[in-house]
């Protein structure tokens, strides 16, 4: 007999919350039979959570098969999760995953490579990963008549914004610069957005998400990713680190309310239609160190350095979320300090 989430859950509060931000969202999802990838990811952490527990509070006889590089490798950083009666852990690569079943009636695709990629060989992995991925999980998707089908993507699609814009929409045409490899992993997420369109018929209709900044629990400590590094550096006692100057701008939403999100455009958003997700309240990359900094005890000292390292597609990433607002009622319910206090608290830091 698998776990429950209702045994003690120190996020209860968080997915309590979500449970509620969602309403009848749920119902969509009555008996459903998901496919995930990237389910042992930040994201997917995320989304399984949310999941379980809404499964086992509404009753809604979910199952979901979710597909894992290393099933061992989760049972021990997650073992509530990968052993819930609801969950199948499927060994495999999202590139070339067999299954001796299909017939899903939703599919979620948040798998992501969160390596720090140092060569070119490495970079092609990368971009093989996200473009035969989504392809492979189109194909499945394809022979399961799946209802629903919702492919994470990202912000970095844009490339640098537009003079004078502070958020960028959903209408912005831009892009990065192709030749610039470090923009490489932008450019897989086009191609997978392209294949969205090109697979599209009147049976398959994806949803896309546009994905910008993040914090919270299960959050990666040893990536690329700014408000982790910071929280690693803390968690070591200090000093936080700014690699750059610290004055590239960024938004930041919490998880929980990335989850509720991503469930919503899953389950309402419009085909073809991509939605940003993430938080549109500004805030430097200076400031968020010095913000996670005062969250421990005793307050860590900051160190920034003076090169500014970022290319210009990365000095400013804030997207306009007023399709979301709009269109699928959805709303950022968890302030960034809030969100840093509880993310620090999880991985025990205070």
């Amino acid at each position: 007999m698998g776990v429950s989430p209702v045994a003690v859950n120190p996020l209860a509060p968080d997915l309590d919350r979500a449970l509620d931000q969602a309403g009848d969202l749920w119902q969509d999802l009555r008996g459903a039979r998901l496919f995930l990838t990237g389910g042992t990811g930040f994201f997917g952490c995320w989304l399984l959570e949310t999941l379980l527990w809404a499964n086992a509070r509404l009753g809604l006889g979910v199952s979901a098969v979710v597909l894992t590089r290393d099933p061992a490798a989760f049972g021990r950083r997650a073992p509530h999760l990968a052993t819930d009666s609801a969950v199948c852990l499927h060994p495999g690569d999202v590139r070339s995953f067999e299954l001796s079943e299909t017939g899903f009636s939703h599919i979620v695709h948040a798998a992501a490579d969160t390596g720090v990629p140092v060569t070119a060989q490495d970079r092609l992995r990368v971009f093989d990963s996200i473009v035969e991925g989504t392809r492979r999980v189109l194909d499945l998707a394809r022979e399961s008549r799946t209802r629903r089908l919702l492919i994470t993507s990202s912000g970095a699609v844009y490339g640098a914004p537009p003079a004078g814009v502070s958020r960028i929409s959903e209408d912005y045409a831009g892009a990065p610069d192709p030749l610039r490899i470090a923009a490489s992993g932008a450019e897989a997420k086009r191609a997978a957005e392209a294949l969205c369109a090109l697979y599209a018929d009147d049976r398959l209709a994806p949803t896309i998400a546009r994905c910008f900044a993040f914090v919270g629990p299960y959050m990666p400590l040893d990536g690329h990713l700014a408000a982790g590094n910071f929280v690693r550096d803390g968690l070591t006692g200090g000093p936080v680190r700014v690699r750059g100057d610290g004055t590239p701008v960024r938004s930041y939403m919490y998880a929980s309310d990335l989850a509720v999100w991503l469930w919503t455009i899953l389950l309402r958003g419009a085909p073809l239609k991509p939605y940003n997700v993430g938080s549109e309240v500004e805030t430097t990359i200076g400031e968020l160190a010095h913000a996670i900094a005062r969250r421990f005890s005793p307050p860590r000292s900051v160190e920034i350095g003076r090169d500014p390292s970022e290319p210009r597609d990365r000095v400013r990433y804030v997207p306009s979320t007023a399709r979301a607002r709009s269109e699928l009622g959805l709303n950022v319910t968890i302030a960034l300090d809030e969100a840093l206090a509880r993310t620090v608290e999880w991985y025990g830091g205070n």
